[in-house]
């Protein structure tokens, strides 16, 4: 139990930011991966836990896992954290599409 809040410790130390610009293009820095997508949401894992981005005619501009950003373009209505925890199972869409 110790160990598990030490890790959540680290883990939330981590850098992230959001950038949202005229609600039309949101960077996203800290990603670790995507668990979905479509044109009205985007289900991703970040440093500091999960953000689910909702919107319309959403697409992903860019994704970088290297560098841990992401760029999604559309209109977006929303971006809401959550942490959920053992939700991610073993690993998201982009891990299973490469392994």
């Amino acid at each position: 139990m110790v160990r598990e809040l030490d890790d959540r410790k680290l883990v939330r130390s981590k850098s992230h930011s959001v950038l949202m610009e005229n609600r039309e293009k949101v960077t996203i820095t800290g990603v670790e991966d995507v668990d979905s997508f479509d044109e009205s949401a985007v289900l991703l894992v970040t440093e500091q836990g999960f953000i689910t981005l909702h919107g319309i005619d959403l697409h992903i501009n860019k994704l970088n896992l290297e560098d841990g950003q992401l760029i999604v373009e559309g209109e977006i209505l929303g971006l809401e954290y959550s942490n959920q925890e053992g939700g991610r199972g073993k690993g998201g869409f982009f891990s299973k599409m490469f392994r």
